[in-house]
């Protein structure tokens, strides 16, 4: 089985749901060199409190960082932050996770909800990765290894079928979510030219779709749990290489189209 050796990780919105999932399982399979900033909005907040247990668990293994992505300012604030406690090996894998949903048509999406969905779902990644390429760089330079892998350098933006433009017709009935549709489309757009940037710099760089999951943003009808998205997901990351730049792939390895 593929594993993240990624040494120095960074997830974003892992207070809960997946992102939460994720700084989990991998602090049950670390080892000594790995280091995760698990990024939130609200670190004091109630919200966050299954997180800060599992600080405690792993204090060596974890630190919390605040980063909320609607905030262009607290973007820069977190990667200044991290920077400062990363070293020169730079940072190996970044995982853009936070996201928002919200329900609509044509006839009944608001502007509002047209605005946050785009603000967290497509500015605050670019901005993330703007402000986290220095590092990137550095870990993919520091690496010396030809090629790309998550354990490198990479850039991993969880995705969803939801954007993709061929496969939302048929299940736009099921969930009529127009405005969070849209946003990820614009997602899966800043997904595939990051890819082209990054290219120059050997930074790995794709979407991921962890399937319809059970989280507060997924719902109680999803038939997938968190425990075997996440599985799958990490088993994915760890086994990329850079035939798998630019593209779009779920939590079982299957290519997504866009």
């Amino acid at each position: 089985m593929a594993v993240v050796k990624a040494c120095k990780i960074l997830i974003t919105g892992a207070n809960r749901g997946l992102g939460l999932e994720i700084v989990k399982q991998l602090t049950e399979n670390s080892f000594p060199k790995q280091h995760i900033f698990a990024t939130c909005r609200d670190p004091d907040g109630p919200k966050s409190e299954a997180l800060r247990e599992l600080v405690k668990k792993h204090p060596s293994a974890i630190t919390i960082i605040r980063l909320d992505a609607d905030d262009p300012s607290s973007v820069k604030e977190s990667a200044k932050k991290v920077g400062s406690l990363l070293g020169n090996n730079g940072l190996n894998l970044l995982v853009n996770n936070a996201g928002i949903v919200a329900n609509g048509t044509i006839q009944t999406s608001s502007v509002e909800d047209m605005k946050n969905t785009f603000n967290t779902n497509v500015i605050g990644p670019l901005l993330i990765i703007r402000e986290y390429l220095p590092y990137l760089q550095m870990a993919a330079k520091a690496s010396g290894i030809p090629g790309m892998s998550s354990n490198k350098a990479a850039v991993i933006n969880i995705s969803t079928v939801a954007g993709s433009m061929t496969r939302m017709p048929s299940i736009y009935n099921q969930f009529p979510t127009l405005p969070y549709g849209v946003s990820k489309a614009g997602f899966n757009m800043l997904t595939v030219l990051a890819a082209e940037e990054l290219k120059a710099d050997e930074i790995l760089c794709m979407a991921l779709h962890p399937g319809w999951v059970k989280t507060e943003l997924g719902g109680e009808k999803a038939p997938l749990e968190p425990k075997e998205s996440v599985e799958g997901m990490l088993r994915v990351i760890g086994s990329l290489t850079e035939k798998q730049h630019g593209g779009f792939l779920d939590y079982t390895g299957k290519t997504i189209p866009w």
